[in-house]
Formats: structure tokens, sequence, C-alpha cells
């Protein structure tokens, strides 16, 4: 009788969306630079990727969530977006259309590439980050794309 109400329950109760993600460009989905960790937090990596992008580029939330930051940091534009799983992305440098506290959807563009003189990369490029709370973690890894590393454990 109780397992017969629990699964009435939970037959009533709908199961949550999954989140899907995209890249935050559209067109071509080339890396300039990819990922790399650093072996400890306090030492310097790539804490993203780099994906190559003109100025004037629309740049489109990855995935769900709701703007965290989107305005001007040590002269270049930056948008995060919190994701209801945790998860926090970053783009820039980025000229946001969007504001904090704004709900986004996957896709829906949060700014356009803003141009860098001398531009972040080689050639004009986004950065895209994903941090889950103060860890930095591959963006590529929501696409499907990205390098899965397996670190030792340590007690």
């Amino acid at each position: 009788m109780i397992l017969a109400s629990i699964a009435l329950v939970l037959a009533l109760v709908p199961a949550p969306e999954p989140v899907t993600w995209q890249w935050p460009l559209t067109g071509a989905q080339g890396v300039v630079r990819r990922f790399t960790p650093p072996p400890a937090p306090w030492l310097s990596g790539h804490r993203g990727v780099d994906l190559p992008a003109e100025p004037g580029t629309a740049v489109h939330a990855a995935g769900p969530g709701t703007v965290g930051y989107a305005d001007q940091l040590a002269g270049r534009g930056v948008v995060t977006v919190h994701h209801p799983n945790g998860l926090r992305t970053t783009y820039l440098p980025v000229l946001p259309s969007v504001r904090k506290g704004q709900q986004v959807t996957t896709g829906t563009p949060i700014g356009t590439l803003q141009g860098l003189d001398p531009p972040h990369c080689v050639r004009h490029c986004l950065h895209w980050g994903l941090l889950r709370e103060r860890r930095y973690l591959d963006p590529l890894l929501l696409t499907g794309a990205g390098l899965v590393r397996l670190l030792p454990h340590w007690s």
C-alpha cells in the first residue's frame, strides 16, 4: 500500500527537465587554446578555452541560468551565468546585452565579442570558462568535446 502511494506520487511529480548545453558561438566550433588546469590552484594555467571569433560576433548562453555579472572588469567586458546545477560559465571579452539577475535559456544572446588591442589570443577569440564553486573545469565537457583526465585520489 505504501509503495503504491509512493509510486503514484512519483508518477504525478514531473521529472526535472534535463539541461541542454550548446557552444556559445554559432558557426565553426574550433578551439584556439584548450583548457590547461594548473597543477595547484594558486599556480598559473589556462582556466578555460579560447574559441576563435571576430569582434562583433554574437555570444550566446551555453545553458539556462541567471546572469550573475554583466559589466566591465579590468578593461574588458565579462558575463557570468549561474546555472541551476551549481555550475557557472564565464564569457570574455564580451560587451554585455544582458543585466545581472536576468534569466537566460540555452542560446540566449548575452552580448557581442569585444575587440581587444592586442587581442587575448594570436587572433581575436572568446575566452569561455566553467566553474563549480571555486574549481575550474573544462567547458568543452558541457558539449561532449572535453578531455577527460583522471586525477590521483589522496586520502
